[in-house]
């Protein structure tokens, strides 16, 4: 069974579109390795992203939202470590030597 992916977001502060945006580019990079994105409505400035239940990303343990890159890597490493992400994966610093 492929990884389910959810995305908690605060109806107060309005996240939905966020949310949305998020599950889209996930499930466009991961067409083939997830089982789905699952938006699940919360309060109090939530905005958390699992994989199958492990935490991968939480804007209140962060301080912040996620970039997408690093987000999407976070991803990656967990449901298909072995997949390069291409211009997504690492800092142009990485590569220059």
């Amino acid at each position: 069974m492929k990884p389910i992916v959810a995305i908690t977001y605060c109806t107060q502060c309005r996240w939905l579109l966020r949310a949305g945006w998020t599950a889209q580019e996930l499930l466009v990079t991961f067409e083939d390795e997830l089982g789905g994105v699952t938006l699940v409505p919360g309060t109090g400035g939530i905005f958390e992203v699992t994989v199958d239940g492990a935490l991968v990303w939480s804007r209140k343990g962060e301080g912040r939202f996620p970039e997408l890159k690093e987000l999407k890597q976070r991803v990656r490493d967990i449901v298909s470590p072995e997949r390069p992400l291409g211009h997504s994966d690492k800092s142009h610093s990485d590569t220059d030597a």
